[in-house]
């Protein structure tokens, strides 16, 4: 016996395309006129009849080929983009990386957090955003980074920067900031290749970190780094080679 989802796809269909038939059509009509083009002027433009474009327009065009839909919106410059929407059975792209941030969200708020996910650091420019910024009554302001893979070490670096500066600009609290590794073989081989580096660059205690993050104390004024772990749902600090904790 075939599933009923199986059967009931082609009466789902009929009425999903007499649907966007009929959106189509107004749209037809509405931009045609626009152009100030009468209905046998449009369709001496795409190869039909007056009355075929009128059949259209009145939202009877489910069964018309593509490509007539397509030489339409060629016509009237508003060219149809047609595609499958998002799959909604295949996982998120970034669902690794939301599970972090759902993790470090978890845990900040049962800390006494204020979490914000995704965070412009320039509401007048949305393009630069930080994965969770953290708020405290303490008070204290955390700008949090996860990183699944650090592909670029330094531009990660100064994109960090430039978005403390933009929210250290409008904030009246302490602004710092925290990366976030998520504990991959990757990121390991990067940990202990510039140890030197990442000491330089992330001055705050990794353990005072932890602490901050889960337990809800003052943060470090230094940059943190520490690790995430999704599976256990935990933060750990960061050793680093030859330098003890962080």
């Amino acid at each position: 016996m075939a599933p009923q989802k199986g059967r009931s796809a082609p009466i789902a269909g009929r009425r999903e395309a007499s649907a966007i038939a009929a959106n189509l059509g107004r749209d037809t009509c509405s931009t045609r006129r626009r152009r100030q083009l009468t209905q046998a002027a449009l369709g001496e433009r795409v190869g039909l009849s007056q009355a075929e474009i009128s059949y259209l327009e009145r939202g009877y065009g489910a069964r018309a080929a593509l490509e007539i839909w397509i030489a339409i919106g060629i016509a009237l410059e508003r060219p149809v983009a047609i595609g499958f929407s998002r799959d909604t059975v295949a996982p998120l792209q970034d669902a690794g990386h939301l599970a972090a941030q759902e993790v470090l969200i978890r845990l900040a708020t049962a800390a006494g957090w204020q979490a914000t996910f995704e965070a412009p650091s320039n509401p007048a420019d949305p393009r630069h955003v930080t994965d969770v910024v953290l708020r405290h009554a303490r008070p204290a302001v955390v700008l949090v980074e996860l990183w699944n893979r650090l592909d670029d070490l330094g531009a990660a670096a100064r994109s960090t920067e430039r978005k403390l500066v933009e929210v250290q600009t409008r904030e009246r609290d302490p602004v710092s900031t925290c990366w976030l590794l998520m504990d991959t073989a990757s990121n390991r081989a990067l940990v202990g290749r510039y140890p030197a580096i990442l000491r330089a660059r992330f001055t705050g205690s990794s353990g005072a970190w932890v602490r901050a993050l889960v337990a809800g104390e003052l943060p470090p004024t230094e940059p943190g780094l520490a690790w995430i772990d999704v599976r256990s749902g935990r933060l750990r600090s960061l050793r680093l080679r030859s330098g003890g904790r962080l």
